[in-house]
């Protein structure tokens, strides 16, 4: 059953469901190489529009998903953040914080920002226990928005994406992780 799609905003930024016009600056994104660093290949437009339809989708399904995040007065779009059923490539019912962001928009505190939002959707609106986020062991600047949003690398649960090749360096990934209780001690400052 479709959902009416949600919106959230933070003191910079508004969350948002897709527009047809979110897509050239999401392929755009998706073909840069810098962005795409942590990821097998860089996407073309064909397979970017692919992947906003299947995000699009999923937020009519579900009423949430990886919003659409624009800088009102800035930009009108500048990647997403949000959450997603990560159960498929966990093996295991999980759901995930995860961002994409153009690179003209990094290193002003945009992915945590958003982040935040995304678990406090997560955890006071739809309940969930427990949020995980995942990338390939390298990826240090993902790894470090984890852990500014309160997030812990639990090791035991490292694992080989099933998406990526055996061979590729990309393949093993860390997992985060961050409980209701946790989050919300974080936000009281406890």
């Amino acid at each position: 059953m479709a959902q009416e799609p949600v919106t959230l905003e933070t003191e910079r930024l508004r969350l948002r469901p897709w527009r047809e016009r979110d897509r050239p600056p999401f392929a755009a994104l998706n073909a840069d190489a810098a962005v795409m660093e942590w990821f097998p290949f860089c996407l073309d437009t064909a397979q970017s529009d692919t992947l906003a339809g299947r995000i699009e989708q999923r937020m009519a399904d579900n009423g949430w998903g990886m919003w659409a995040v624009e800088v009102p007065g800035v930009a009108d779009f500048i990647g997403f953040v949000g959450l997603n059923d990560a159960s498929e490539q966990l093996g295991y019912q999980a759901i995930e914080v995860g961002w994409r962001l153009a690179r003209e928009h990094w290193g002003q505190g945009y992915a945590p920002e958003a982040a935040v939002a995304s678990l406090t959707y997560g955890f006071d609106i739809l309940g969930v226990a427990e949020i995980v986020a995942f990338t390939p062991t390298g990826n240090l600047k993902s790894r470090r928005v984890m852990e500014k949003i309160g997030m812990t690398h639990d090791a035991a649960r490292d694992f080989d994406h099933p998406r990526i090749p055996p061979d590729s360096p990309l393949l093993r990934h860390v997992l985060y992780a961050i409980e209701r209780e946790s989050f919300a001690r974080t936000r009281s400052g406890d």
